[in-house]
Order: structure tokens, then C-alpha cells, then sequence
């Protein structure tokens, strides 16, 4: 829903993004002045917070191709918009009369119907300060607020019911978190906006999702990824080794002799469950290489190097590299 500050507000110099900023770019510079403003990163700095909000106010619109495209389209319509008295050139009766049409007696030009009539159909029939914000056909409802809440990865995972304050102040609200979750998701509560100052239905609060890094998972869709170290000795005779799982107990995996590190096993079922589906977890192995050798084994891995048979296996790289 369209907000009447929304001529005053630049939200692509708030982002310091162009106009045709891309979606990805548009994430990219959002999460970028998150990180920098957020709370967590500024306790106590009431100017650094007071940046944050606004930092995801902008996100939250632009960040919506429908909110997007009418922000742009009421920033086009005010951009050149001077009010003046007397209709004089260049004033608000020439920007908007030569929108809309129809001139008055006087030269003045007018819409049809009238200003009501204009910004009615921007901001749901109200007219721009009309006493109490009154609603022609109806109560105006209340300001969307927007927020932005930090969540543990295991809590946006498995989803779990958290407790945030009101932007602003007021009763701290209850969130049900849904399995699933993923960082950049936006959570919509109804009703948990700005009141509605004619007796209207009260605002939005749109939450914005930061998942906060694991030391050992990452995600790839509904997929959970893990990096396993195993030896040399494992990789190359085979073995049976043991694998984490988010919250769980581990779980074991058969490694084939000769496998090669950046192999990826797969564990099914094991991954991210939400309402699209179930993913699975999946170990990329790693061969570790041992740091430090004693003398003993120095010698037995020479005759074991000795006892290979000749082959460089870069031979095939050097090949394709010079085509």
C-alpha cells in the first residue's frame, strides 16, 4: 500500500543504488548497510539504528515489484511538481493538469473530480491531509512498519516461535517462525502495523529474515551442505565414517576406496524440511594431509610413492591446457 511520504522519500539514494538497479543488486547494497547499521553491530547508537530502519524501509519496498513500480510511479508523478499559487507556469496545476487533462476557467486546469479524485486512487480514496486522514468511502488503514529479525540458522531450519519488539515501542510481539525459513525471506503479520487513525484496519509488519551463519552447515536450497575431513589412508582403502547432522545425532557413510576429495555423499531426508518439500544433506569430502610426518612414516610413504606405478596425474591438465 502506497505511503504520502513517499514524495519526500528517495529510496534508490537511501540504498545509494541507481533506479535500474537489478534484484541481485538491489539484495547486495541492502545487506551490505544492514550488516553496517544492524542494532547488534551499534549497541546504544540511536543514529545508527534510526539508519537501519530506514535502510530497511527502502529495501521493503523496492524489494516488492508491485510496491516498486507504484513508488516509482508516484515519485515520477511529484519529481516535478512545485506548488504554487495562481496556477503559475511550471506549478502543481501545469504538472498535474497536463497528467490528467481539462482546463478551468482562468487557465487553471483541473481533474476530473477534482484533487480528491487524483490521490484517491493512489492512496485508497484518502485524500492527502484530509482532517484525520478521513477516507472517502471508507476508514484508511494503518502504515505498514517494517523490521528486520535475526535468527540462529538451527531456528530457521527446524522454525521455532520468537519474541520481538515494536518498531517504535509497544508490547513485545510472539513470531511463529516457519520451518524453513531462508536469509532474505520476508514474513508478513497482518495487523501489526500503525494503528489506523480514522478507525480503519491497523498496518502491516514486514519482516525481513536474517539467518545468521553455522560454523559447520550451509544451505543450498532445502539442501544442508557439509565439508568431512577424512584421511588419506580412508580415502584411498575405503572406510566407514561418521557425519553430523543438524541437531541429530551423527549418521554414518561408507567411503569407497579411491575416493577423490571434493567427492559429495549424500544423505536422504537429512536436509532442510519446509512446506516445499524435504532436501537432503550432502558431505563433500576432503582429504586431510597430514602436517606433520615422524621418521617412520616418512620412510613408509617413500616406498609406498616407489611402489606406484609412473604416472603424473596433471598430464591430462597440461594437455587440455594448451588445447
Amino acid at each position: 500500500m502506497a505511503s504520502q511520504d513517499w514524495f519526500d522519500k528517495d529510496f534508490y539514494a537511501v540504498l545509494g543504488v541507481k533506479k535500474d538497479v537489478t534484484e541481485a543488486e538491489l539484495k547486495k547494497a541492502y545487506r551490505k548497510l544492514a550488516r553496517q547499521y544492524h542494532p547488534d553491530s551499534n549497541p546504544g547508537n540511536a543514529a545508527a539504528e534510526a539508519r537501519f530502519k530506514e535502510i530497511s524501509e527502502a529495501h521493503s519496498v523496492l524489494s516488492d515489484p508491485a510496491q516498486r513500480a507504484e513508488y516509482d510511479q508516484i515519485r515520477a508523478m511529484g519529481s516535478g511538481a512545485r506548488f504554487s499559487a495562481g496556477g503559475a507556469p511550471g506549478g502543481f496545476d501545469d504538472v498535474f493538469g497536463g497528467m490528467f487533462g481539462g482546463a478551468a476557467p482562468g487557465g487553471r486546469r483541473t481533474a476530473p473530480g477534482g484533487f480528491e479524485d487524483i490521490f484517491g486512487g493512489l492512496f485508497g480514496n484518502a485524500a492527502p491531509g484530509a482532517a484525520g486522514g478521513r477516507r472517502y468511502g471508507g476508514p484508511t488503514k494503518g502504515r505498514d512498519h517494517a523490521a528486520t529479525v535475526g535468527l540462529e540458522f538451527t531456528t530457521a531450519v527446524h522454525g521455532d516461535t520468537v519474541t520481538l519488539e515494536r518498531p517504535g515501542g509497544g508490547k513485545p510481539i510472539q513470531v511463529k517462525i516457519p520451518a524453513g525459513v531462508a536469509d532474505g525471506q520476508k514474513i508478513r503479520l497482518r495487523g501489526k502495523g500503525e494503528p489506523s487513525h480514522d478507525g480503519g484496519e491497523p498496518g502491516d509488519l514486514v519482516l525481513t529474515v536474517q539467518v545468521r551463519p553455522h560454523p559447520v552447515f550451509t544451505r543450498d536450497g532445502l539442501h544442508l551442505r557439509v565439508d568431512v575431513p577424512v584421511t588419506f589412508v580412508e580415502a584411498a582403502l575405503g572406510a566407514t565414517i561418521e557425519v553430523p547432522t543438524l541437531g541429530g545425532e551423527p549418521v554414518k557413510l561408507r567411503v569407497a576406496a579411491g575416493t577423490p576429495s571434493g567427492r559429495v555423499l549424500r544423505v536422504k531426508g537429512r536436509g532442510v524440511t519446509s512446506s516445499k518439500g524435504t532436501g537432503d544433506l550432502l558431505a563433500t569430502v576432503q582429504v586431510a594431509v597430514p602436517s606433520h610426518l615422524s621418521a617412520e612414516a616418512t620412510t613408509h610413504l617413500q616406498q609406498f610413492a616407489a611402489a606406484l606405478p609412473p604416472e603424473n596425474p596433471r598430464d591430462d591438465l597440461i594437455a587440455r591446457a594448451r588445447g
